[in-house]
């Protein structure tokens, strides 16, 4: 039987944090779990093709940058039975095949997000992950940078993910709705850049006033204006 599962991470000069993403994916090799890694660049001019073509990983260029145009474009090349969406500055905890295995044995008709840990040793950073964990867990919301875990069939099924440049992770999560969605017993490590540039609480209001533009009804693209 061919491994299951396809690793599909959507790139834009990500070079930085690219080798730590593909280098966490290592212990799936070993299990014998990842069928192939899918980079998908929406129009890198910096070295993350180079870098993931010198990993090993399958390069696709998508047609316009855009995260939502991007990983809808992964998944369509994909051929496992099983994907693994993933942030190309998101590191993998080293527990995390064999935390998937289980899954995929137990809850096969479940899709799956990891629990939210920022690299930064500040204090700010545990507050935001016990946030997020909290509402990943109480409303079955996560985001793109606590990855996904789908079977093929389910995310076909529910149309997989829009072209949005912004909310396409949360559009996605919401058609899965909680009672399908498990979060995994294991860590997406992922990067604090922007929360330390801008200010912690700062930029967690700024994000959750986005989210709530969105569940009033305002555009992906309208709020993809007032993002960075």
């Amino acid at each position: 039987m061919p491994s299951p599962l396809s690793v599909v991470i959507p790139t834009f000069n990500a070079e930085a944090d690219l080798s730590g993403c593909l280098d966490a994916l290592a212990m799936g090799l070993t299990e014998g779990l990842i069928r192939e890694v899918i980079v998908v660049d929406g129009g890198s001019s910096d070295h993350s093709i180079t870098l993931a073509y010198k990993w090993g990983a399958r390069v696709i260029a998508a047609s316009g940058k855009g995260r939502g145009r991007q990983l809808r474009t992964g998944g369509i090349n994909a051929k496992g039975d099983w994907f693994l969406f993933l942030h190309a500055d998101t590191h993998l905890s080293e527990d995390w095949a064999t935390e998937i295995l289980t899954h995929l044995n137990q809850f096969p008709h479940h899709a799956g997000a990891f629990k939210l840990q920022y690299r930064s040793t500040s204090k700010d950073a545990r507050w935001l992950e016990r946030r997020a964990n909290a509402r990943s867990k109480l409303l079955g919301l996560p985001y793109g940078d606590q990855g996904l875990l789908i079977s093929r069939k389910q995310y076909e099924r529910l149309g997989g993910y829009s072209d949005f440049p912004l909310m396409e992770d949360v559009d996605l999560v919401r058609r899965i709705g909680k009672r399908q969605l498990r979060i995994l017993d294991c860590h997406a490590m992922t990067s604090a850049e922007k929360y330390e540039r801008d200010g912690w609480k700062k930029r967690a209001r700024a994000n959750a006033f986005l989210l709530l533009r969105y569940y009033l009804g305002a555009s992906p693209q309208k709020l993809a204006q007032n993002y960075s």
